[in-house]
């Protein structure tokens, strides 16, 4: 079988390696899986078992789905800030997603993945993009992603 020489091809993934959005860095690190893209934020408090990997919250629209080893897309997170440990404990449970990419800048999912480096030795980079950038992922993405992120502003970016 012909290989594409313009993608990068893994078990799980097809990733063009021309395309790609610029973002900011919350956690550095690199991912490269399947991504899920969440129709409505999460809260990782009382929304996802760690254990299980799963979305737990009965009214989520995604209810019963798993973010064990994608790449999640979300606008948005919603709850507490409990859900940082809950997305640490996942992270190092290996029930976590393998990074995230948000619209808007979270600080209780940027703890969550940085404890779960620091304490766990286990990266998962986090990224920020533009509005405009997030919405021209969500149309433009058809399989996999890869991340490659180094901290910092600009300092990030989502292949697709």
């Amino acid at each position: 079988m012909a290989k594409d020489p313009s993608c990068l091809v893994t078990d799980c993934t097809h990733v063009p390696a021309s395309r790609y959005l610029e973002g900011d860095a919350l956690c550095a690190g690199v991912a490269r899986a399947e991504k899920i893209v969440l129709e409505k934020p999460l809260s990782f408090w009382g929304g996802y078992d760690c254990d299980a990997g799963l979305i737990i919250d009965k009214t989520h629209p995604q209810y019963g789905e798993s973010l064990a080893g994608k790449i999640m897309i979300m606008a948005h997170a919603k709850g507490s800030s409990s859900s940082s440990s809950v997305l640490a404990e996942a992270i190092r449970n290996g029930t976590g997603p393998a990074g995230i990419v948000l619209r808007d800048r979270d600080l209780i999912i940027s703890i969550g993945a940085i404890v779960a480096d620091e304490l766990y030795g286990v990266v998962v980079p986090v990224v920020c993009l533009a509005s405009q950038d997030f919405e021209d992922l969500l149309a433009g993405v058809k399989g996999g992603l890869r991340i490659e992120a180094v901290e910092g502003v600009g300092g990030a970016k989502v292949f697709y």
